[in-house]
C-alpha cells in the first residue's frame, strides 16, 4: 500500500467547511494517513477526531502555516489533482510502483502556479469540472485498491455490512 498524505489548499472556513470535511473523511476512509490544511479550522479537526474515535484508526489532521514551504520540503512524490492534468491512468503504474511517500494536493480554489511546478504528477480523473472529493476518492481507490476495505482498530463502533439494514455494534 502506498503511504499517502493529503494537502488541502485554499480552504476557506466559512465557504468550504463541508467540502473540506468530506475531503478529510474521504482521505481517512480510502487509506491516507494524514491531511494537512493550509488554514486552521477547529470544527473540521473536531469532526474528524470524533469520527476516528468512534470508528477507529490513527488518522491525523493538522494545519500547515506555509504550504509552499511544506511542499518544497516534502520527501517523496507529489501528485496534484487538477482537471487540467494528464489522465491519472497514464501515470498510475509509476505512482503505485514507487516506494516513496505520496503527497496528494487537493485545491479548493484556483491553485497558484507553484503547485504545478512543484508537483511530480499533475493528473486528472476527468477534464471536466467536478468535485475534489470525487477526484480524491477515485485517485486513492486506484492507488490503494485495498484502502477502502481496510479495517480500523480502536474504534467504539464497528459497521457490520448488510444489504438489508443499517447495522453497527458497540465495542465498548
Amino acid at each position: 500500500m502506498v503511504s499517502c498524505e493529503v494537502l488541502r489548499l485554499g480552504h476557506r472556513p466559512e465557504r468550504d467547511k463541508r467540502i473540506t470535511t468530506h475531503v478529510a473523511l474521504t482521505a481517512r476512509a480510502f487509506g491516507a494517513n494524514k491531511i494537512h490544511l493550509n488554514r486552521p479550522d477547529s470544527r473540521i479537526v473536531k469532526t474528524i477526531s470524533d469520527v476516528s474515535e468512534k470508528f477507529g484508526g490513527n488518522f491525523i489532521i493538522e494545519t500547515v502555516s506555509n504550504p509552499k514551504s511544506f511542499v518544497q520540503k516534502w520527501k517523496g512524490n507529489i501528485l496534484h489533482l487538477t482537471m487540467f492534468g494528464i489522465p491519472l491512468n497514464e501515470k498510475l503504474g509509476v505512482i503505485t510502483k514507487s516506494k516513496e511517500p505520496l503527497l496528494i494536493i487537493v485545491g479548493a480554489e484556483k491553485v497558484p502556479p507553484w503547485v504545478f511546478e512543484c508537483s511530480d504528477y499533475n493528473v486528472a480523473v476527468g477534464n471536466q469540472p467536478h468535485s475534489e472529493v470525487s477526484a480524491l476518492a477515485i485517485t486513492l481507490s486506484k492507488i490503494n485498491p485495498e484502502g477502502c476495505e481496510q479495517s480500523f482498530d480502536g474504534g467504539l463502533l464497528e459497521v457490520i455490512p448488510s444489504s438489508e439494514r443499517r447495522n453497527m455494534i458497540s465495542k465498548e
